[in-house]
């Protein structure tokens, strides 16, 4: 499939269309725009509660009355289903709102994240929905039934180690594939209650309205700003069954003083990064229920698992197959995007014939059919010609009784090209120095040539807009340093 929009963005789908067209014949998608799914949704119940945000509730039915009211907006503005429309809204229903809306049009749904106005342009994007209302040209656009196929949605890369890229998504890999991985999480839940800590302009944020809403039919919780106290009140307020977050964010409401009820919980997730045992653990003892870790990302794989011990889990044939091509993880399945937003350079780097991606990780089976990743092809340091993996040594450091949170980022040097730097947030009464770090991880077998030469303690690490830590704010917090 070929999709043109009106500012001539081509967008092609790199997956052959017989094999698209296998997983619908096997029942691993379900053949129908997402618009079309949600209205499915309002009809079976109407006053079921379907966003909680922190302006209060809305059930099903008011949800799409004001759904229909922005169509309505966009469709005076000139916008179709030829047209890639932004969103610049907060979480919560707003946003919301706003991605069902032009859903509705048969447009595809750009998120917007905070500092992100380039991809505007990148993207030819003709309008935009800020503070409720629609900004943009007053020329129609060609209106045309949706197929499944299509372009829906386009998930934005995190931007922590490098520029965002932009992935489009059709909705038969939101309502299939991604809705696949997400049922697969909930498990026996009949009516889930996600709470959504990331932001739902994020790839791992991005199924809260396509698949807890147009396909599950369940409850999204939402808000604006991560805060772990707030999180806390959340689950003891709203009864979510599952509760998703990133690494730093579990970190953070675990060790918080404040109290929750967690007696609605069915699970928590964790994904975006790794998570260390020690908060895994501690998750475990506190909500009492089970962490689910997932290893994806918005390039379009996925596998999930109970117990990260032994890998991140088999893969899913209903979500996508996961092969290895001289050691690097691929993966295709119903949940594979189309293609890179406007760069083919992307397309060229990272998809293979056949419409497979490469992941950029290494990775083995076992004997069980488990999938275990061994590192990130990209993120390494490499010190005087020797290379060095930063996970490696921030899974180590992350034992350390005095490190709270800690990331490892490369520093420039002009004689050894790169070094090392640790940069870590210490918990209260303690104190650390880099003779201290080095011993510690000597003492744990790591060779001296990939101990880190800097050390910086910080209050908190940053974090980038899907609550993953920053590492270029690291790195230009580093240089500044040195």
């Amino acid at each position: 499939m070929i999709w043109v929009s009106e500012t001539g963005v081509v967008l092609r789908d790199l997956v052959p269309a017989g094999v698209r067209r296998e997983w619908v014949r096997c029942g691993h998608c379900p053949d129908r725009d997402l618009y079309s799914l949600f209205r499915d949704r309002v009809r079976e119940h109407p006053l079921r509660t379907a966003v909680i945000d922190d302006e209060g509730t809305l059930d099903y039915m008011t949800l799409d009355v004001a759904v229909r009211a922005m169509a309505a907006r966009l469709t005076a503005a000139g916008c179709g289903s030829a047209d890639i429309a932004g969103v610049r809204e907060p979480d919560g229903r707003a946003a919301v709102i706003a991605e069902l809306a032009i859903l509705a049009l048969g447009a595809v749904v750009l998120p917007l994240p905070r500092g992100a106005d380039g991809l505007l342009e990148r993207a030819g994007v003709r309008f935009v929905i800020e503070g409720g209302k629609v900004s943009g040209s007053s020329k129609p656009s060609r209106v045309a039934d949706v197929h499944p196929d299509a372009p829906a949605r386009i998930l934005v890369s995190s931007g922590s180690e490098s520029e965002p890229k932009m992935i489009a998504y059709s909705h038969n890999a939101f309502a299939g594939g991604r809705a696949n991985y997400v049922r697969a999480v909930h498990g026996e839940t009949a009516v889930p209650r996600d709470l959504v800590l990331v932001s739902l302009t994020s790839g791992f944020g991005s199924f809260g309205v396509a698949v807890t809403l147009c396909r599950l039919g369940g409850t999204l919780i939402s808000t604006r700003r991560f805060d772990a106290g707030a999180a806390l009140r959340l689950i003891t307020e709203h009864r979510p069954t599952h509760v998703f977050g990133v690494p730093a964010m579990w970190r953070r409401m675990v060790e918080h003083p404040a109290a929750a009820d967690t007696a609605g919980l069915v699970a928590i997730v964790s994904s975006g990064d790794t998570l260390p045992p020690s908060t895994r653990a501690a998750c475990r003892r506190r909500f009492g229920v089970e962490m689910i870790d997932i290893y994806g990302s918005s390039d379009g794989v996925n596998c999930h698992t109970t117990m990260p011990e032994n890998g991140v889990g088999v893969p899913d044939p209903a979500v996508c197959e996961i092969h290895l091509v001289d050691g690097e993880i691929c993966a295709r399945g119903p949940m594979t995007p189309l293609c890179y937003v406007g760069a083919p350079e992307l397309d060229a780097a990272y998809r293979l014939d056949g419409g497979w991606v490469r992941t950029g990780d290494n990775g083995r089976f076992d004997d069980q059919g488990r999938l275990h990743v061994t590192g990130r092809r990209k993120r390494v340091v490499i010190r005087g010609g020797c290379t060095i993996s930063p996970a490696e040594v921030e899974l180590a450091l992350g034992e350390h009784p005095a490190i709270r949170e800690v990331a490892c980022v490369p520093v420039p040097d002009s004689v050894l090209g790169e070094r090392l730097c640790a940069c870590v947030s210490v918990r209260n009464g303690h104190s650390l120095g880099l003779p201290e770090v080095k011993a510690f991880l000597a003492a744990r077998g790591l060779a001296g040539v990939k101990m880190p030469e800097l050390l910086i303690a910080l209050r908190e690490l940053p974090l980038g807009r899907t609550g993953k830590v920053c590492h270029r704010t690291l790195t230009e917090i580093a240089v500044r340093r040195r």
